[in-house]
């Protein structure tokens, strides 16, 4: 069976600083149309970073749209043309205390792919220190929070973390053992 749904049509209803908002008029498979709204985004990485001592680093920060504090990876938007694993690297540092020599992709996933073509790279941190220099963005308010194993198991069971990307993560993660 096809499943494609041809864009006819695409009509910007907004551009923002890094994403975009577009009305299309697609054909379905059906010959019928139809309108999807789209939300286009640059793409994000994001990064589990696991100590010596088997503990993850975390932030906490303010998610506005959900109208609280939040605990998640690190993780940011990609810039343009920039390499997923330099983004995870990146973001690492200026949000939390910690750097990493390097990174290896776990997986790579759509956050919202219903309305939305965000693709995040998940990646796993390779030497983990406590000895970044760098600051968070202006506009950037974060708390690091480091966690063992136990304690993640007991903020996932108390519905403390939320959020899909640190979820699908820390699943990786904990079913490794």
């Amino acid at each position: 069976m096809d499943l494609t749904e041809t864009q006819i049509s695409s009509e910007k209803i907004f551009n923002g600083t890094f994403v975009s908002i577009a009305q299309d008029k697609v054909r379905l498979p059906n010959g019928n149309e139809s309108f999807r709204i789209v939300i286009r985004h640059p793409g994000a990485a994001c990064i589990l970073a696991v100590t010596p001592d088997d503990k993850v680093v975390f932030v906490r920060q303010w998610r506005y749209a959900c109208d609280k504090a939040m605990l998640e990876f690190p993780a940011g938007k990609l810039e343009e043309g920039e390499d997923p694993a330099v983004c995870a690297l990146r973001e690492l540092a200026e949000e939390t205390l910690f750097e990493a020599e390097r990174v290896e992709l776990m997986r790579t996933f759509y956050t919202a792919p219903g309305f939305c073509d965000e693709k995040m790279y998940l990646y796993r941190a390779i030497n983990v220190s406590q000895t970044s220099k760098l600051e968070p963005d202006q506009d950037e308010f974060v708390e690091t929070v480091v966690l063992s194993r136990e304690e993640v198991l007991q903020a996932l069971k108390n519905g403390e973390i939320e959020d899909a990307k640190t979820v699908i993560g820390l699943q990786e993660w904990l079913l490794e053992g």
